[in-house]
């Protein structure tokens, strides 16, 4: 559980949602910083204001729900509001907080290594905003998948948002890169933390991958590709995945 003080990400969205304009800030551990007006307000976006891609994808989901690192709610309220069951579920309390302000039913504090079918079963799983990004690594993004295997009816699908790492001329990524290579991590694992004013979380790990490696992290677990929508203003994509059918 996050203390207040590392809460950095829930501070940000709370304030926001309080009428307070802020900045998001994301530190990598190569000291390179990021800065953006857009993040906050971007949690809070209604459908009309999604990206294309966002709103095509979004589309995929079925039956029951369960949105990972849902922020402020956006995913969950749009699916709430067209009949879904949805459970959204997040690392941030005063996240989950907010969520539940703006009247998210459902809504769990929990980080995503702690997701089991304790909390139930899903027919699709929303990892949208990026979110793919909380597998981490190469190796826990496999665990991850099987795990969510049990948690996940058969004809289950993860919508699943990421970015190509690649795809960047910017000499400070290129680094990062061959640094992140020479320590035997994949390209686009980042090592970050969200500062907000004086509150700033733990460092973690965030997974930026190709098309070429989702592949070879879904082969020998249970999920496939069943297509992908790509964004046109920027190396994101969303790959739609569903369970193999095994004869």
């Amino acid at each position: 559980m996050l203390t207040d003080t590392q809460d950095a990400y829930g501070h940000l969205i709370a304030d926001h949602h309080n009428g307070r304009k802020n900045v998001e800030i994301v530190e990598r551990e190569d000291g390179y910083i990021d800065t953006s007006s857009l993040g906050p307000r971007n949690y809070f976006a209604e459908y009309e204001d999604w990206s294309e891609h966002q709103k095509s994808a979004i589309g995929h989901a079925t039956g029951r729900v369960l949105d990972i690192g849902c922020g402020a709610g956006r995913h969950c309220l749009y699916l709430q509001e067209h009949g879904h069951d949805v459970l959204g579920t997040d690392i941030s309390p005063l996240a989950i907080q907010t969520c539940q302000c703006r009247g998210v039913k459902n809504a769990l504090v929990m980080p995503v290594t702690q997701l089991s079918s304790k909390i139930g079963t899903f027919d699709t799983i929303l990892m949208m905003g990026h979110n793919f990004g909380l597998a981490g690594s190469y190796k826990r993004a496999k665990w991850l998948l099987k795990r969510f295997t049990a948690m996940t009816t058969d004809t289950a699908k993860i919508i699943a948002e990421t970015m190509d790492p690649y795809q960047t001329t910017e000499p400070g990524h290129l680094a990062y890169h061959q640094f992140n290579r020479d320590r035997g991590r994949m390209s686009g694992q980042l090592k970050l933390r969200v500062r907000y004013k004086q509150h700033a979380t733990p460092w973690f790990d965030y997974l930026f991958v190709s098309k070429e490696e989702m592949v070879d992290i879904l082969d020998s677990t249970p999920w496939k590709v069943e297509s992908y929508i790509d964004s046109t203003d920027a190396p994101t994509y969303i790959t739609i995945l569903t369970k193999r059918v095994h004869h």
